[in-house]
């Protein structure tokens, strides 16, 4: 990788050798496999056996989660908050399981609308809940710096599954709480 990017800084008129770029094709290689992390994530060892049986029936919401991607069109980030809610059957995930779970997705090369989809069927094949609802709102860097320059412009996707998609009522709520 770090040949690569070499290659790179010379295609762009740059000198590699040149004091300030000297480390960089290392720390642009250290940066990649942090940031593509995600493909080599193991769900049941994020997990880590979070996952407990209860007597619970009403939504659980984690909201305003932190996320950062990589646009897999540009490789240029995309970053926002991330809303993920289920109604539990009989069991719960942890809740600081779920950050980390939208963390595992966000760290791979990404569109945002399968990353809201990723995130809402991982939970569901998990848990098997009455329903998930997860909404990502993001800015994308290849929007706001190349193509049609807009820096204000923002993307939000939701995937609904189960109630969430079904009961118009349990959807209002979800949307009510994150607002």
């Amino acid at each position: 990788m770090q040949i690569l990017i070499r290659s790179l800084l010379e295609q762009l008129g740059e000198d590699p050798s040149r004091e300030g770029l000297l480390k960089t094709p290392e720390r642009v290689e250290k940066s990649m496999k942090f940031l593509t992390s995600g493909y080599t994530a193991d769900i049941p060892d994020i997990l880590n056996g979070a996952l407990f049986t209860v007597d619970y029936s009403e939504m659980v919401i984690v909201r305003d989660i932190d996320f950062y991607s990589l646009c897999e069109h540009h490789l240029l980030p995309f970053f926002g908050k991330c809303h993920v809610a289920y109604v539990p059957r009989t069991q719960v995930i942890g809740l600081s399981k779920i950050p980390r779970l939208v963390d595992v997705f966000s760290r791979r090369l990404q569109v945002q609308e399968r990353l809201t989809n990723e995130i809402a069927e991982c939970i569901r094949e998990t848990i098997d809940p009455l329903g998930v609802g997860v909404i990502m709102q993001g800015t994308h860097l290849c929007m706001a710096m190349r193509g049609v320059e807009k820096q204000n412009s923002a993307t939000v996707t939701s995937a609904m599954l189960g109630t969430f998609r079904s009961d118009a009522r349990t959807r209002a709520e979800f949307l009510q709480l994150v607002k």
